[in-house]
């Protein structure tokens, strides 16, 4: 009897042993679920702005859970609207320190492109400062890789001065070729460097050219009134859209809100245009789950975008009762919404 019990004791113990080891063992992968969605007058304030709204602008953000051993990862299989992604699908190749730089830096570049976004809608006064061209990315295969960081500032290329993304695109489309060079000037952080890169086929199907980076414009924009926006917990640019909308609504008298609750997603430019966004199912699911009566997504312009396509999926295959209204522009959604009567 005795033995049976010290073989029974033994058994139990070897399994809670065997049961915290799992949990220390890692994975590379994330779960992305719907998180919540934020009421934006709280956390945007334009100097001498009108704040009484009725209704309200919301934010729409994805909870992002590393899963950290295999009982997280098996939760993920079972619960609802919840994908898994790879690690490497999320951050590539990049390390920690970049992925936070670029977040970090997609959050500052979202802000500064509400603020011209919305400013120029209401017809107030902008002005930009440009700094140069941001290093998103760099493709694993370029020869940029062993020059460039992700973070590093481009300033000039062949000694000419530059300012917006396109800017930079169109120079090298026009005036370079495969196996061609160009000297970039780069600013990494205090240091200024001089640089050469080789030019690349950036696909088999195009004769397109570059040097297998992801610009962005880093600019200062500087505006007729007060702007703050509290955004220390939210990461990426994904909120643009949003952010302007708020700004809009406090320059102007008229309350674009109407009493609605105003659910949405998407990048913004500082020319307006609204730009697609990755996980966007679980953006509508949020906002459809917190009862919100509009959800702006992102239109579908070309044949590789899917966020208009992805939601108006998502909003038939779980019945949602939301409406949607796909947009290109802010001076789209501004419109929609002047259409609108006010909710009883």
């Amino acid at each position: 009897m005795r033995k049976n019990n010290k073989l029974t004791f033994k058994r139990i113990l070897i399994i809670l042993l065997l049961l915290v080891i799992i949990a220390f063992i890692p994975t590379p992968y994330y779960l992305y679920q719907p998180g919540p969605i934020e009421d934006l007058e709280p956390k945007v304030s334009v100097e001498g702005g009108h704040k009484d709204e009725q209704g309200s602008f919301n934010l729409t953000t994805v909870l992002s859970v590393k899963a950290f051993n295999p009982y997280i990862l098996v939760y993920g299989l079972v619960a609802p609207h919840t994908d898994i992604v790879k690690e490497e699908d999320v951050k590539g190749d990049l390390t920690d320190a970049e992925y936070t730089k670029i977040l970090n830096f997609m959050m500052k570049d979202s802000k500064q492109n509400a603020l011209v976004a919305g400013f120029t809608e209401a017809g107030e006064e902008v002005d930009i400062e440009y700094h140069g061209i941001f290093v998103r990315t760099i493709l694993p295969d370029s020869p940029a890789k062993k020059v460039l960081k992700v973070g590093d500032l481009i300033t000039s290329i062949d000694g000419k001065d530059m300012n917006e993304a396109p800017e930079f695109i169109s120079y090298i489309e026009e005036n370079k070729k495969v196996g061609d060079h160009a000297t970039l000037t780069i600013k990494r952080g205090d240091k200024e460097l001089e640089e050469t890169v080789d030019m690349i086929a950036l696909d088999d199907l195009t004769d397109r050219v570059g040097i297998g980076i992801a610009p962005e414009e880093e600019f200062t924009a500087t505006v007729s009134r007060k702007v703050k926006i509290n955004s220390e917990d939210i990461g990426g640019p994904s909120a643009g859209l949003m952010f302007s909308l708020e700004i809009y609504n406090q320059l102007t008298s008229e309350d674009l809100t109407k009493g609605y609750k105003i659910a949405g997603t998407g990048t913004i430019d500082h020319n307006g245009n609204v730009g697609q966004i990755g996980g966007i199912k679980h953006k509508v699911t949020a906002a459809n789950e917190e009862g919100a009566d509009i959800f702006f997504t992102p239109k579908d312009l070309t044949s590789i975008d899917t966020n208009e396509k992805d939601v108006l999926a998502e909003v038939k295959e779980n019945e949602y009762e939301i409406e949607i209204v796909p947009i290109a522009t802010i001076a789209e959604a501004v419109d929609y919404l002047q259409g609108l009567d006010v909710k009883e």
